[in-house]
């Protein structure tokens, strides 16, 4: 069976909101909104419990309980994607199946942390959860720099050919000619994703499809027409990027998601910054976070009015 889904070319991996209660609840409410600000401001898709959305600070009813809210309170067809990664190969298969039944669109399955598998083992974890769900869509998550283990462009391949509902991968490294082996050796409707904002634009040259992103919480909207004008007209991509680079580099100054939690709480789309065991950013920190973002939305403003008078000019 070959499975088609598109989720488009603007991924966020959505932070979790917390209340300020002893207890660090999740605000429901607040998720809800800000999973609907961003539908509406540039993103295709929706990632749930990811890292940036604190998914080992959750428990297992936090989590499920998070994506049955969003999805119940989304607009219908609204894609959502679940991660549901672990070192056990079962656990992986229970919790990709409960994704799905509260209506998860695919899941995200990152490379098994810390136990440092060898590729067979990676081969052997991945084929048994796509042979546990084969009508399920499944991406693959390679972040060597969080998991300690890289999974090669040959692995990614056989899975792939192998298994019809591995359908992508969100590839977090900074070693592009990874992504053109797996270009090379991948089914050519296999969808590879960068993982790290900043790298969006070379990774479409190379043949991604788009980003799973943290920046696009803040600016869905420019990194879409990025994206969007990259097979055309390279040059104006070029002119995104370069515009969006600042705000990326801005928004990992330290561990991520501390950064975009704070500065979403700036843009009050969140009610605190609140997250659970890494902190907040310190007032110094939080400063210049709020100077950078000053600073980019000037540019962006700049940037606008250039592009419109460049449109209006070439409309004449």
């Amino acid at each position: 069976m070959v499975i088609h889904k598109d989720f488009g070319s603007v991924v966020t991996a959505m932070v979790t909101p917390f209340l300020t209660d002893a207890e660090q609840t999740i605000d429901m409410e607040g998720a809800v909104k800000l999973a609907n600000y961003l539908l509406k401001n540039g993103t295709d898709t929706l990632l749930l419990t990811g890292s940036t959305g604190e998914a080992a600070q959750l428990s297992s009813d936090e989590k499920w309980a998070l994506v049955d809210r969003v999805r119940r309170n989304t607009p219908k067809g609204t894609h959502i994607i679940v991660s549901t990664g672990d070192t056990s190969t079962k656990r992986v298969i229970t919790n990709s199946t409960r994704a799905f039944e509260l209506g998860a669109d695919a899941v995200l399955i990152s490379v098994p942390e810390y136990i440092k598998p060898p590729q067979q083992a990676m081969y052997i974890h991945f084929s048994s959860i796509a042979k546990a769900m084969p009508d399920k869509p499944i991406l693959i998550y390679n972040i060597p720099g969080r998991t300690g283990s890289e999974i090669l462009p040959e692995t990614v391949a056989r899975l792939a050919h192998e298994n019809p509902n591995i359908i992508g991968i969100k590839q977090s490294m900074p070693n592009l000619d990874r992504v053109s082996e797996m270009k090379l050796k991948c089914p050519t409707d296999f969808q590879i994703y960068s993982g790290d904002d900043s790298l969006t634009l070379p990774m479409l040259a190379l043949g991604a499809k788009g980003v799973i992103s943290v920046a696009s919480h803040l600016e869905g909207k420019l990194i879409k027409q990025m994206i969007k004008n990259f097979p055309k007209n390279p040059t104006v991509a070029t002119q995104y990027h370069q515009l969006l680079f600042p705000l990326y580099k801005a928004l990992f100054t330290t561990t991520n998601p501390i950064p975009i939690k704070e500065a979403l709480y700036q843009r009050k789309l969140i009610a605190s910054p609140t997250l659970r065991t890494l902190g907040e950013m310190d007032l110094p920190d939080k400063e210049k976070l709020k100077n950078a973002l000053q600073e980019f939305s000037e540019r962006k403003s700049s940037f606008i009015q250039k592009t419109k008078a460049q449109a209006d000019r070439d409309g004449r």
